[in-house]
């Protein structure tokens, strides 16, 4: 009898130990994690200030800065660091769903992680119009993935951890990095791993607070829509946001998977050259507007917020064109703060037509509805956006905003971007 005891009591002090090794993982990897984004975002914010201070010289710099980065970039991704094009967000999706550990390790590990900081930062510094925030997803898959060599039978689930703990502390909204994971990273969420995810998005959230401070991604801004009349502003700027958002979505999934004639093959076979030319679309676009498409436009859209000065009417367009460019390129960026500047400008463009409203709601109900409609996450979409701008009285009009504009961009794109993106990390011979 007291030999059973005394095994069962050791087989409880084996378990016992073996949950809270997990939970260490995942915290530990969450305050990486953390540290990772933070570090990211200081150096994104110094890269893109070199670059402006470049183009304040000599305006016409980016002529030859832009398209020469973006060739370089594109040749270090294909030749050094494969797999680390694009937001990085598919990758993370494909590498959750595969179940044999050398394929995930070829689109998450430490060496993708380096190369997606590195060549993000060089994409930034010659002017591509990319976030940071999707690579941020990325780098803390990676992260987990490599964590989590200690228990592989957790693998899934860290990967969607370290997911959802790069949203969380690329923008400092811990809810939208929760919500995020759930919506968007598993679309079927483990209850058993749910506690640990949390875990994990907490710990890197309190990292990134430790190290900048609490601060809202795009300051605070208390505006709310005043009237009856104001309020129309949200069907349409769902609508035309969701449209626009589903029309970037469905060239960014054609162009991965390869446009057809002579033009895709030549594209395929000389990716370098596809790079520059589109490097040097991304520098006109510059040009036109003002310098002020370039990098993630986080600075344009939260003077306005904060000042209600309006964006200028080509900031919008331009930003498109230029994020577009900057997407299909291959080059390593995100999409979730250029998409949300694409926003701001389609609802400031939206706001001329009600001249009695207060301009920085309507900004946030196009950043909100063209996001919603990149993205096709809804909940996600205005979830981020709530929690970026401190504006807690917008939740009703974001949230039916963000839905009218899921349902208008399923009609351009039936596929969400990032899953459909995902079937060519994934399934390469089910993405065609």
């Amino acid at each position: 009898m007291r030999n059973f005891l005394s095994t069962r009591y050791l087989r409880t002090i084996k378990v016992t130990s073996a949950r809270w090794q997990r939970r260490t993982l995942f915290v530990v990897g969450g305050i990486t994690i953390g540290a990772a984004a933070v570090g990211l975002a200081l150096s994104a914010d110094w890269v893109q200030a070199w670059f402006g201070e470049l183009v304040a010289r000599w305006r016409y710099a980016s002529l030859a800065v832009t398209p020469l980065g973006f060739a370089v970039s594109v040749y270090l991704t294909n030749h050094y660091f494969q797999n680390s094009q694009g937001s990085g967000i598919p990758q993370a999706i494909a590498a959750r769903e595969l179940e044999d550990q050398e394929a995930r390790g070829r689109l998450v590990s430490i060496r993708i992680a380096v190369g997606k900081i590195l060549l993000t930062l060089l994409g930034l510094l010659c002017g591509a119009s990319v976030g940071r925030e999707g690579p941020t997803v990325q780098v803390g898959a990676s992260i987990m993935f490599a964590i989590g060599r200690f228990s592989p039978r957790r693998q899934p689930g860290l990967i969607l951890a370290g997911a959802a703990a790069g949203v969380a502390a690329a923008f400092n909204t811990p809810l939208a990095g929760i919500v995020f994971g759930i919506e968007e990273m598993s679309r079927a969420f483990e209850t058993r791993t749910s506690g640990l995810v949390i875990a994990t998005v907490i710990a890197a959230g309190l990292t990134s607070l430790a190290l900048v401070g609490n601060y809202s991604y795009f300051g605070s801004t208390p505006a709310v829509l005043r009237n009856g009349i104001d309020w129309i502003a949200i069907p349409i700027c769902g609508v035309a946001g969701g449209l626009a958002g589903g029309l970037f979505s469905q060239i960014v999934i054609v162009a991965a998977r390869g446009l057809p004639g002579l033009i895709g093959r030549h594209i395929k076979h000389n990716p370098v050259g596809f790079a520059l030319v589109c490097g040097l679309g991304v520098a006109i676009c510059g040009i036109i507007s003002g310098d002020t498409v370039y990098g993630t436009g986080y600075a344009q859209v939260k003077t306005a917020l904060e000042t209600g000065a309006p964006l200028a009417a080509n900031f919008g367009p331009l930003k498109f064109i230029a994020t577009t460019l900057s997407t299909i390129s291959g080059i390593p960026g995100g999409i979730f703060a250029p998409s949300l500047a694409v926003g701001a400008g389609l609802g400031a463009n939206i706001a001329h037509f009600f001249p009695t409203a207060p301009i920085a709601p309507i900004i946030l109900l196009g950043m909100v509805s063209y996001f919603a409609g990149v993205v096709q996450a809804p909940i996600t979409a205005f979830v981020i956006v709530t929690e970026m701008t401190d504006n807690h009285a917008m939740v009703i009009p974001l949230m039916c905003a963000s839905l009218i504009a899921y349902a208008a961009s399923r009609i351009v794109c039936p596929e969400g971007i990032y899953h459909a993106l995902a079937k060519g990390f994934a399934h390469p011979h089910e993405a065609h």
